[in-house]
């Protein structure tokens, strides 16, 4: 349904007349298909263009060469197919819950009877029916980041794109929150592309994970994780083959950081 054709990705910094002017080569070639429903992790070294990645998807930023379709339509702008949810939670502090949940809505002009119904379905279906009425400094991190993902949700994407949607939060919250957000992702039957720099992170959540090498990156390497699908990320880390995969990912990505 998505597919990133020979991508490359330049970035110009400073003014050319400028001594101090350069091109940064982010990304290179890179072609990638995602299947309908399918849960994807990209690793790769810091500073190679992860997050340059979802932002051509999500159409805010355009590649400097190849193209980036949608279910075999051209991605030249924002879509409402695709949902972006970023590393922080990016909730106002002066709205409610449910003002928060309703904002895109709202910016869209969309506020119809069956789109407000959907968003409260929503909410009480992942047990924050009780909380609506909230300001976020009332809720823990990992509820901020529930509210989040159904705010995203409210615009009926087919694709979300999770950059780094855990790294706020201390660990023991994260592998919580982690389960909470894989399992809601799977019940609403979304296909996600998650960037992110922890390996046990991308093993306990994808089906299948990319690594990128340095930049200026191309595909290094594809993996597929073989868990049983029914398998919470927690639960997928108590695993034997869980620890065998993060060898050989550990392995990679050392070698491209040397």
């Amino acid at each position: 349904m998505l597919e990133l054709k020979n991508i490359s990705k330049k970035y110009e910094i400073g003014k050319k007349k400028d001594k101090t002017h350069q091109v940064v080569h982010a990304l290179k070639g890179i072609s990638l298909s995602f299947r309908k429903n399918e849960f994807v992790s990209i690793l790769g070294p810091s500073g190679c263009g992860k997050t340059s990645i979802l932002s051509m998807i999500s159409g805010l930023v355009k590649p400097t060469s190849g193209s980036i379709k949608l279910n075999d339509k051209l991605i030249t702008c924002p879509q409402d197919e695709i949902g972006y949810m970023f590393q922080k939670d990016q909730l106002f502090g002066w709205r409610t819950i449910e003002k928060n949940v309703l904002l895109p809505l709202e910016i869209k002009r969309k506020l119809t009877a069956e789109n407000v119904n959907y968003a409260s379905e929503l909410i009480s279906k992942y047990g924050l029916k009780e909380f609506v009425k909230y300001y976020p400094h009332q809720l823990s991190g990992g509820m901020r980041q529930r509210v989040a993902l159904i705010r995203t949700l409210t615009q009926k994407p087919e694709i979300l794109l999770l950059d780094e949607p855990f790294s706020a939060l201390d660990y023991q919250t994260r592998l919580s929150v982690c389960d909470d957000v894989y399992d809601i992702i799977k019940k609403e039957n979304k296909t996600s592309i998650l960037v992110t720099h922890d390996i046990s992170e991308a093993i306990s959540v994808a089906d299948k994970v990319l690594v990128l090498t340095k930049r200026p990156a191309s595909i290094l390497s594809v993996h597929i994780m073989e868990f049983d699908k029914n398998l919470l990320p927690l639960k997928r880390r108590e695993q034997e083959k869980f620890s065998k995969y993060f060898e050989v990912l550990y392995k990679e990505l050392n070698n491209e950081k040397t």
